[in-house]
């Protein structure tokens, strides 16, 4: 018996720790991280100095906020989705069989989570390229890619959404998404309290029921609002949020609230194009002078002239002595 064990994976011999370990990350840090993250999304429609006053205090970070992108997001994001990918394909649904919600559940939960991770990827690529540095960058932002600024966060989201297929494309994308993303959460936090233990009895399930949808039909609602928020600004909509960003960020720097970073503002990274351009470029000033010729007699008049003005001039210095 011992040999078998031994000869067993990692997983299968630690799989009570690993699976809570997923069902655990999933909610903590990836639950409470898509609450913010929409909720604060959502507060684009009380207007953009609100959205941009949040999107400051989580870029006043400067150097940390890598540390904690991947540490608490990025990391357990790929563990959780890893490992997820692994349940699908060694778990057995039987809803061909038996038509019951819970087996419904269970495939739903299946293809939500593969949705949402292709939406997730996709959604971190097409707004800030995965990796940033330059030379990935000046490939992805012509493609439509990583051209999200925090410092002009409203007028770049909106004009990201509106990239590709007339506008189309993107908005459908992140509605289907986000809709997959709410559904996974919500239902995984009831599958979660199974795995737990925490409610066991079918009157402890029908309970957990209630609360779960009720959380699921709330965050569907602020996920929409969210996603409402990004895609329904016009050119007009997108001009005046340009312009309120561009003064909150005088003031912001001002106080030490943001780094001086061009490269999160729109402005900033075209600047630093056209400085990066001009610096290959030779200015070349030429002179040109121009000389005109004029008819011997008039010359002498103009001698004649000057002439008797400087006599005149004598005669007058000799009248004041």
């Amino acid at each position: 018996m011992s040999e078998l064990t031994r000869s067993q994976s990692f997983f299968i011999r630690h799989e009570f720790a690993i699976r809570r370990l997923h069902s655990l990350l999933g909610i903590v840090p990836l639950g409470l991280y898509m609450c913010i993250h929409l909720t604060t999304n959502a507060s684009l429609l009380n207007g953009t100095e609100t959205f941009q006053r949040a999107v400051y205090y989580i870029h006043s970070l400067g150097a940390a906020l890598p540390l904690v992108e991947w540490g608490g997001i990025f990391l357990p994001l790929l563990f959780h989705a890893i490992l997820g990918v692994w349940i699908i394909k060694t778990g057995k649904s039987n809803l061909g069989s038996y038509k019951f919600t819970g087996n419904k559940r269970y495939t739903w939960q299946r293809w939500t989570g593969l949705i949402a991770f292709v939406f997730l990827m996709l959604h971190v690529l097409h707004l800030h390229g995965w990796f940033h540095f330059g030379p990935w960058l000046a490939v992805m932002k012509p493609l439509g890619f990583a051209n999200f600024y925090p410092y002009n966060a409203a007028s770049s989201l909106a004009m990201a959404m509106d990239d590709w297929a007339w506008g189309l494309f993107w908005p459908a994308f992140y509605l289907i998404g986000v809709w997959a993303t709410v559904f996974h959460l919500a239902n995984g936090l009831w599958t979660a309290g199974i795995t737990w233990g925490l409610w066991i009895s079918p009157s402890a399930q029908e309970r957990a029921t209630k609360v779960c949808v009720a959380f699921g039909v709330l965050l569907t609602v602020i996920g929409t609002a969210a996603w409402w928020a990004a895609v329904a600004p016009g050119p007009e909509e997108i001009a005046q949020a340009r312009e309120t960003e561009n003064e909150m960020y005088e003031a912001a720097l001002k106080t030490g609230l943001v780094y001086d970073m061009p490269e999160k503002r729109y402005e900033g990274e075209e600047a630093i194009a056209d400085e990066e351009e001009s610096g290959e470029i030779d200015a070349i000033i030429i002179e040109e002078t121009v000389i005109i010729e004029t008819e011997g007699t008039d010359a002498g008049a103009d001698e004649t002239d000057s002439g008797g003005d400087d006599s005149d001039e004598t005669a007058d210095a000799d009248s004041d002595e």
